[in-house]
């Protein structure tokens, strides 16, 4: 995914939200003064390999074995720490800095790949934080357009941003431990999220050719807010 094509999605997601892209460029023009290059096959060979990208719902606990089972582990945030007490090796975290930075920086130090988000939102998060991860462990990311060593490989979430990033060095399959839609426990801007974490992964099966079990029974919903912003597009 290059950022011309993640254009216009990341447009309705700020028209929606109300968020503001100058943030998203502070943000990003922050991290890039503070990050170094990370080339991505430090990732290590992600290549027709089976990825796990693993959700913080609280169904994770009994997703493990799904998690397990898989070639690669990718986990979003908190996931990070419910897979590690469970003996389930991580091998990339994602995060975007606001729930369980001490982790990924832990995991840098470890030798584990973080690709950590710039948000517009939580700059004073991507300054105390970034300076204290391992450099040559971190990939930074942003939602507005890369520049320097900051990428944009798609997502919004830092769920759909793994899977979006597992799919960019080439991962053969997705599954989807820890996923929950609807759940509801969270607030409703949570809630929102989550809806276009839906339909972003729906894109991505859409361009994939690949049918992800999480996404049963909400395609058509997910088609109809895609359409409306990528009209004859996959």
């Amino acid at each position: 995914m290059n950022f011309e094509t993640f254009e216009p999605v990341y447009e309705a997601i700020l028209a929606d939200f109300g968020f503001e892209r100058a943030d998203d460029e502070r943000a990003r023009d922050v991290a890039a003064g503070l990050a170094t290059p990370f080339p991505l096959d430090r990732l290590g060979d992600w290549r027709g390999a089976t990825v796990a990208v693993a959700g913080a719902a609280p169904r994770l606990a009994d997703d493990v074995d799904l998690a397990r089972g898989a070639d690669v582990v990718v986990a979003a945030s908190t996931a990070a720490d419910v897979l590690r007490e469970r003996g389930v090796a991580v091998d990339c975290m994602v995060t975007d800095l606001d729930k369980n930075p001490e982790t990924a920086a832990a995991l840098t130090r470890e030798g584990v790949p973080v690709a950590a988000h710039a948000p517009g939102d939580n700059l004073p998060a991507v300054r105390k934080w970034l300076p204290r991860f391992d450099d040559e462990w971190t990939l930074a990311t942003t939602q507005a357009a890369p520049t320097g060593v900051v990428v944009n490989t798609g997502g919004f979430t830092d769920g759909d941003r793994a899977a979006f990033l597992a799919d960019h060095v080439g991962a053969g399959r997705l599954v989807f431990p820890g996923w929950e839609f609807d759940d509801p426990d969270v607030g409703p801007m949570k809630a929102r999220k989550l809806d276009w974490a839906a339909r972003l992964l729906r894109w991505l099966e859409r361009r994939r050719g690949e049918q992800f079990d999480v996404l049963d029974g909400r395609r058509e919903e997910a088609d109809a807010a895609l359409d409306s912003v990528l009209p004859g597009r996959d």
